[in-house]
């Protein structure tokens, strides 16, 4: 589901649970509302904003180690590129052909994650497994030591290249926002905005209060599934890095 409609549930969900307190303060009989009962209340709603405070750091903390895990993988895979060519370039004028495959393979990764505009959306499986590449570089014969070495180290790149691609395509499909833990915390905000409501008075700046309040709790839900979607959305990794490497091949030829 899109984070911007989560996030828009999550704040009617705790808004409405605001209201809902509201609404109980004034069905409620007195006895109900007296001190005691609002010192109690209170104690049970700060265990409950504890929880949630904590499991919102938790959240806030996975998605950032995964979002910045992305982000590696990409520098990762553009050092990985520039190496790629550099080799090809050192091993001579016979890998001519390997590196125009080698910068289409890389072309194609490139514009499926990174469509440009009116293109359509992303796609990180890969596709293009580089099998041209591996057959061109198969026919190679080193003449000398040197294009051995150099062989060798396209082979084993051009390998890492595709872990690299797969590996981000992977962790993607496996990692996402657990829906019922958000189910979860979204309970325990409306419980802790139906407090609210119960012992606040109803004028417009309490009003005003917990709708901002209300903002910024959902807005924490949106940035979270922002950041488990690195390829997308207004959180989206730069392909800088990646397209910078590409125009490096084509300068190289």
């Amino acid at each position: 589901m899109h984070s911007l409609t989560v996030s828009s549930l999550v704040f009617a969900f705790i808004f409405g649970g605001a209201l809902a307190g509201m609404f109980l303060r004034r069905a409620l009989p007195l006895e109900h509302l007296g001190a005691d009962a609002k010192d109690t209340v209170r104690l049970a709603i700060g265990l409950i904003v504890t929880m949630t405070g904590l499991v919102l750091g938790m959240l806030v903390s996975s998605a950032k180690t995964y979002y910045d895990g992305q982000k590696n993988e990409v520098a990762v895979m553009s050092s990985q590129i520039i190496l790629l060519d550099s080799m090809l370039a050192v091993y001579g004028p016979e890998t001519k052909e390997t590196r125009i495959e080698a910068r289409r393979f890389v072309e194609d990764a490139v514009d499926r994650i990174w469509p440009k505009k009116g293109a359509g959306s992303f796609e990180l499986k890969p596709k293009n497994n580089g099998e041209s590449v591996y057959a061109q570089l198969s026919v190679l014969v080193p003449k000398n030591d040197v294009q051995a070495t150099a062989k060798a180290q396209v082979a084993s790149l051009t390998l890492e290249l595709k872990k690299t691609y797969w590996l981000m395509f992977l962790e993607s499909e496996q990692t996402s926002m657990s829906m019922p833990l958000l189910m979860v915390v979204t309970s325990w905000l409306i419980a802790i905005f139906v407090s609210f409501g119960m012992f606040a008075p109803s004028n417009s700046t309490v009003v005003a209060t917990l709708i901002v309040c209300a903002l910024a709790v959902s807005a924490a839900i949106f940035i979270i599934m922002e950041m488990y979607a690195p390829f997308s959305g207004i959180l989206k990794i730069s392909p800088a890095a990646v397209r910078d490497a590409l125009s490096q091949m084509a300068t190289n030829r």
